[in-house]
């Protein structure tokens, strides 16, 4: 699957690691409900990082579609909001 960090570029990851993004995931989607600024920011390059360190990046010049969006690293708590649907950012 395509991984597209904002403001970055994409990285092709396996499907396998879903399931450990996942558990990111559902944290982030707490800590936003919650209003959980602090835990917020760490959990969002907790995931970030993950995705980086399991995933391959493409080259700059590689426009693939996306399975996934993630947000930049510097979003805010209300930038993360408007891309999130109930199910998070990783789809269950």
């Amino acid at each position: 699957m395509i991984v597209r960090i904002m403001g970055e570029g994409q990285v092709a990851l396996a499907d396998s690691h879903l399931a450990e993004l996942d558990k990111l995931d559902d944290e982030l989607l707490r800590e936003m409900e919650s209003g959980d600024g602090p835990g917020f920011r760490r959990t969002l390059h907790a995931l970030l990082s993950k995705v980086r360190e399991l995933g391959e990046p493409l080259p700059d010049d590689s426009l693939e579609p996306s399975a996934l969006i993630l947000p930049a690293p510097d979003a805010t708590l209300e930038d993360v909001r408007a891309l999130l649907s109930d199910d998070g950012l990783i789809p269950g």
